[in-house]
């Protein structure tokens, strides 16, 4: 079988579309209950309660710093001058306890544990992220990509070793194990030639392999990079999750030719690899629904990150560079109804085969939080059976993972850590991605001030 962008048959595409057109005659025919719609409303500012009045002030200044775009856009150039100016000390002494602590959950064992356990008590679960990755240009051979492997092999082991999460997560980025400019090459090959699925899990298994289309020191990386995630995917099946995280689309299908790959090697008895789908990108549902069939056909079991995407900008731009189509929806109601088909699509799926299929709904849209709410009642999916969870982003939309905490739904939060260094690279582009979403946090300050309110009236 080949993993590629095969034109799906008629009658697996229908099949998989009928899902969730059924689902949405399900939800036509179940009144829709007016007591769900409350709990989820995500208005109550006593979701803050549990914060202490050093992180309440801490969130609504940073929160407010993020709402003008020009610090967002240049946070990169402000840090550098920052750093320059007050030194590496003095630097750390200065994001240490607002942006880093924000953010970072710490950068020892210690004190991330202490997050963790903290996160535990108020019912959220972590998705522990190594904040390493590459794009074009920044190669830097195979002793750091063996490096990175050791990072992440010891998150897998923090993330199973401690007794603060049920079901762990982690999130694993391929360009930090395997060069960009190689992913590029695979991108074009792939278009040209399909690649078999079995080619790559027979190398990861240690066999000698001929890569077509490499010349002998891209099959030798390209070798050595699978053996990198087999070792990962060794270390966390049966105990963590791994969610393979989609980039660039220059580089797209390489990721998923490896993350299908450790999912047919991997994902026999359960959902321990997941590869993650852009709502933003056009083709987004056609490549959900390829992989699926996939996964039908090949006997894996199939776990899904769905995100809106992050990207939007530099795709466009480089699309516009290349002349070649925009990839990326034209408006935010089109990414809207992506988001929510695939949703369909995926908790249809689950509802008929909650042991085949995963999902975490990876947003800090509240309505498609509100809409899967719904959607998992009325297909009757267990809120905390494991075949549907939620995420968000540490630090930021608490008033909607607590709540769904409060509520019994399992909620993860993508939590980073490591030094000050080391994590604000990763911050500083986390932040240039996501600045509509920092530039749009108006509810949340909203919350926090009348729960800031609410102490000061409490204490005159």
């Amino acid at each position: 079988m080949m993993c590629s962008r095969l034109r799906p048959s008629l009658p697996h595409l229908l099949s998989l579309r009928l899902l969730g057109t059924a689902a949405s005659r399900t939800a036509a025919a179940v009144k829709q209950p007016d007591v769900l719609s409350a709990t989820l409303a995500f208005e109550d500012p006593s979701a803050f309660k549990v914060k202490s009045w050093g992180e309440l002030l801490r969130a609504l200044g940073i929160f407010r710093l993020c709402s003008f775009p020009m610090l967002v856009n240049n946070s990169g150039k402000l840090m550098s001058v920052a750093r320059t100016l007050l030194g590496r000390r003095g630097f750390s002494l200065l994001l240490r306890p607002t942006v880093y602590a924000q953010f970072v959950a710490g950068e020892n064992e210690s004190e991330i544990s202490q997050s963790m356990e903290k996160m535990s008590l108020l019912g959220l679960r972590p998705m522990l992220a190594v904040p390493i990755e590459e794009d074009l240009g920044e190669s830097t051979g195979e002793k750091r990509y063996d490096d990175n492997m050791k990072a992440m092999l010891e998150c897998v082991r923090i993330s199973h070793s401690n007794a603060w999460s049920k079901d762990p997560m982690m999130q694993l980025k391929v360009t930090a194990l395997l060069s960009p400019e190689l992913c590029v090459k695979l991108t074009t090959l792939i278009a040209q030639q399909p690649y078999d699925l079995n080619l790559l899990v027979r190398a990861m298994d240690g066999e000698p392999i001929n890569f077509p289309g490499l010349d002998e020191s891209e099959a030798a990386h390209f070798l050595c990079s699978l053996r990198r995630l087999n070792k990962i995917a060794e270390a966390s099946v049966n105990k963590v999750r791994v969610l393979v995280d989609a980039e660039y689309t220059y580089m797209n299908p390489a990721l998923t030719l490896v993350t299908m790959a450790m999912m047919k090697k991997f994902n026999k008895d359960g959902a321990w690899i997941w590869n993650t789908y852009q709502c933003y990108l056009k083709e987004s549902r056609s490549l959900l629904l390829e992989d699926m069939r996939l996964s039908n056909d090949e006997g894996f079991c199939f776990g899904v990150k769905l995100v809106r995407g992050a990207y939007m900008d530099k795709e466009r731009k480089l699309a516009e560079k290349e002349g070649r189509l925009d990839p990326v929806h034209q408006s935010w109601e089109d990414t809207n109804d992506s988001y929510n088909g695939s949703l369909d699509v995926m908790l249809g799926a689950i509802s008929q085969k909650p042991e085949r299929y995963r999902i975490i709904v990876a947003t800090h849209n509240e309505e498609s939080v509100r809409r899967a709410a719904k959607r998992m009642e009325e297909l009757r999916i267990d809120s905390d059976g494991g075949s549907v969870c939620f995420g968000q982003l540490l630090g930021m939309c608490d008033h909607v993972s607590l709540t769904l905490a409060k509520e019994g739904y399992a909620i993860y939060k993508s939590v980073p850590y490591g030094s000050v260094d080391d994590t604000l690279p990763y911050l500083v582009r986390r932040a240039q991605e996501n600045r509509t979403v920092l530039q749009g946090i108006r509810k949340e300050r909203d919350l926090l001030k009348q729960e800031l309110y609410r102490r000061l009236r409490g204490r005159s």
